[in-house]
């Protein structure tokens, strides 16, 4: 009899047991899976018109989280960059001190949109030409399509 009384006070325990598991893992908030924050980006280069107006020319699209993708031709190399100034484009190290630049002004202006990091990100630039705008920005990929 006690034998019996031993089996069912087990039995009772392991299937209590259970149930509060699967009642502790039915009370988890669902994951979304993304164990990043999200990083994408639309960057644009443009002429500047004389009445002031930019028009695009050409315009890619960069994501790095999880991974380097989009339609950029450099984006693991562009990811890498903005990663080492956390996405803040006026901390790309500037080249324009060593770099030999024409005087000719043909203003360009280069955007970028998007999230970085989970964060809403808009910064433009504009530079007197396109020499003056690869030097400021480092020479790099970012820019470079």
């Amino acid at each position: 009899m006690r034998r019996t009384h031993s089996v069912l006070a087990i039995t009772t325990a392991l299937v209590l047991g259970g149930t509060a598991v699967a009642a502790a893992e039915a009370a988890q908030p669902a994951r979304t899976g993304a164990l990043y924050a999200p990083s994408a980006l639309v960057l644009t280069i443009g002429k500047e018109s004389p009445a002031g107006a930019t028009t695009v020319e050409r315009a890619v699209t960069l994501d790095c989280a999880p991974a380097a993708g989009g339609s950029h031709p450099a984006s693991a190399a562009a990811c890498g960059e903005l990663d080492r100034v956390d996405g803040e484009f006026t901390a790309l190290p500037s080249a324009l001190a060593y770099t030999t630049c024409t005087r000719q002004f043909d203003p360009v202006t280069v955007t970028a949109d998007g999230v970085w990091r989970g964060r809403h990100l808009t910064w433009s630039g504009t530079y007197n030409n396109g020499c003056e705008m690869v030097a400021s920005l480092g020479g790099g990929a970012v820019f470079s399509f």
